[in-house]
């Protein structure tokens, strides 16, 4: 037996519950600030509202400038980008490095042709650009589709949020690799650059 037995600790006070609309009972309401109870629920249910303090309102949104700079550097880049693919013919050794994979193992991945591909495709000539590498043609589009969603967004001041299940992640990667596999057999030759 303890001769100095610790005094137990005062039970926490009991936590009224907030009336709700209807429905089940709300969560319970805790104390706030000096003890004092929650004047009125904030705004849209959120967070109780205590005596004395105030809701911050909203930042006004950014300037028009600023909100679309970063969507129309990343399209001046790629802009950039396939101007140079355009006018320097990846047809033509030297201009660019070689897939290591294809170096080395002989092996089509799926971004091989993707260069010959977008030249093709700056030339208007869709039907050698999908001879090339029709995986990165579909993704020249969805990049286009995605980049006018981002950029709209953008202009009206709302945040873009694009969330992808892993359901779309690994039916990506697996059409990838059906791609890859079936470029490098015979019969897929036609997906072959």
């Amino acid at each position: 037996m303890d001769p100095n037995p610790t005094p137990a600790s005062p039970a926490e006070p009991p936590v009224p519950a907030r009336p709700g609309p209807s429905g089940p009972a709300p969560a319970p309401v805790r104390p706030g600030p000096d003890g004092a109870a929650p004047v009125e629920p904030g705004p849209d249910g959120a967070a109780p509202v205590w005596p004395g303090h105030t809701v911050a309102a909203a930042p006004p949104p950014a300037p028009l400038v600023r909100r679309v700079a970063a969507p129309l550097g990343v399209l001046a880049a790629v802009a950039g980008a396939f101007a140079y693919v355009g006018a320097v013919d990846p047809n033509e050794p030297g201009h660019y490095p070689v897939c290591p994979l294809l170096r080395f193992t002989g092996i089509l991945c799926p971004g091989c042709g993707g260069l010959r591909s977008a030249h093709a495709f700056i030339h208007g000539d869709l039907t050698t650009a999908l001879g090339a590498n029709a995986i990165a043609v579909a993704g020249y589009l969805l990049f286009a589709v995605w980049l006018v969603y981002w950029l709209a967004r953008a202009v009206r001041g709302l945040p873009v949020r694009i969330t992808l299940g892993p359901v779309w992640w690994w039916s990506a990667g697996a059409l990838l690799a059906v791609f890859s596999v079936v470029r490098n057999l015979p019969f897929g030759s036609a997906l072959a650059p």
